[in-house]
């Protein structure tokens, strides 16, 4: 499928279309990554990047690769601990 999108030429000065492309695939898999619209390895083959470099995006963005509630996080440790017991 293909998208056309309209920029101002004023924000991507000294940027060629290539470059203004990669990019916005980049910001929209990270979007969708991070609402998880897309998993990991779909956000990456949707930036046409791998996964290191998804990972740094991921970093430089502040965008956790994991998410993590506080409850599950809770009942991991829990039963992490019931484990170690038995052992």
């Amino acid at each position: 499928m293909q998208v056309v999108v309209n920029v101002p030429d004023q924000y991507f000065l000294d940027t060629t279309t290539g470059e203004i492309a990669d990019r916005l695939k980049l910001y929209t898999a990270l979007l969708m990554f991070q609402t998880g619209q897309l998993s990991a390895g779909a956000a990456c083959e949707f930036a046409g990047i791998d996964r290191y470099g998804f990972m740094s995006a991921c970093k430089r963005h502040h965008i956790n690769l994991i998410n993590y509630d506080e409850n599950e996080l809770e009942v991991d440790f829990e039963n992490l601990k019931i484990s170690q017991a038995s052992c």
